[in-house]
């Protein structure tokens, strides 16, 4: 009877654990460590580009033939001309004031309905529950929400980019599924000391919560921030674009940007800038807002889960 025996190159030690668990090799590591820097770079060479190519001057533009990866000197008449007003400037302000009034009123609306959901003993809890859930299955279509958009007469205004989208069923569901997780003694013991049930929601429910409520917030702002299909639906007249359908008319439809005939004058800048550098220019204004929310609302989701985690 012949045995045979691994050799002793291939035995592994037995440590307990599975094998994605165990500790790269060094050929492992370094190849980890070489698609990940490919793939940070493959990130933001991108976003280098439109940022220098934003700040750069016409004659930087003309020397490599488009796009600039190399800066060679700063030149900010491209925002200067932007922000100097015209229809940028109205298009930044109406997709700042549609994205903060459209996220408080969609994180309101969310919550009271997911609380209200999450209690059984609510009034039509489970038709109401049922008819949200519907919407899964069922949408109603373009043509009838432009139909009713249009009988309220909302077209051409800022509602009309909030209120179709006011409240993300997917968004409300999750919101309630932590809801229910909340130990029930604790809402009990409440009621006994005397609160309502919006006294509850307020001093117990949203701080337990606060870590979907954050990360539910932020995907309403960055939803309306980046909000395009619904203005060209509802929106007309071109005073009220949002900053997302200027920008699809600069950079895909090819239009020239139409900013205020007064032209930058400052020691140094250039008077009329490339049409390339302020379609750049728009490109960063639009993405600029969201990168500077986000590490904060990441820092506060982190604190949210921390404190809803602890159990008593």
């Amino acid at each position: 009877m012949t045995v045979t025996t691994e050799p002793a190159a291939r035995r592994r030690p037995r440590s307990g654990r599975a094998p994605w668990e165990e500790p790269p090799s060094p050929l492992g590591a370094a190849t980890k460590a070489v698609l990940l820097t490919l793939l940070v770079a493959a990130v933001l060479l991108p976003l280098w580009v439109v940022l220098v190519t934003s700040l750069a001057s016409r004659e930087t533009i003309d020397a490599a033939g488009g796009m600039v990866l190399v800066p060679r000197e700063v030149d900010p008449s491209a925002y200067l001309t932007i922000f100097n007003g015209g229809q940028i400037s109205r298009a930044v302000w109406i997709s700042t004031l549609v994205t903060v009034v459209g996220t408080a009123l969609s994180l309101t609306l969310t919550v009271l309905a997911a609380y209200g959901l999450s209690r059984p003993g609510s009034v039509g809890h489970r038709g109401l529950l049922f008819f949200f859930l519907l919407t899964f299955l069922i949408f109603p279509g373009l043509v009838p929400s432009y139909l009713v958009v249009a009988g309220l007469g909302l077209k051409d205004s800022i509602w009309s980019l909030i209120l179709p989208s006011a409240i993300s069923v997917f968004n409300l569901v999750v919101i309630r599924a932590f809801f229910l997780n909340i130990p029930g003694e604790l809402l009990d013991s409440a009621r006994v000391d005397g609160a309502g049930e919006l006294r509850i929601l307020w001093r117990i429910a949203l701080p337990l919560s606060r870590a979907v409520v954050a990360v539910v917030g932020l995907f309403y702002a960055v939803g309306y921030w980046n909000a395009y299909f619904n203005s060209v639906l509802y929106i007309d007249d071109n005073d009220m674009f949002p900053i997302q359908r200027v920008l699809q008319s600069y950079i895909l439809a090819g239009q020239s940007p139409s900013v205020s005939g007064a032209a930058v004058s400052l020691p140094g800048i250039t008077a009329y800038p490339p049409t390339l550098a302020v379609k750049m220019a728009v490109v960063v204004v639009t993405v600029i807002p969201a990168v500077i929310v986000f590490p904060f609302v990441q820092r506060h989701f982190t604190k949210g889960v921390i404190t809803g985690a602890v159990k008593g």
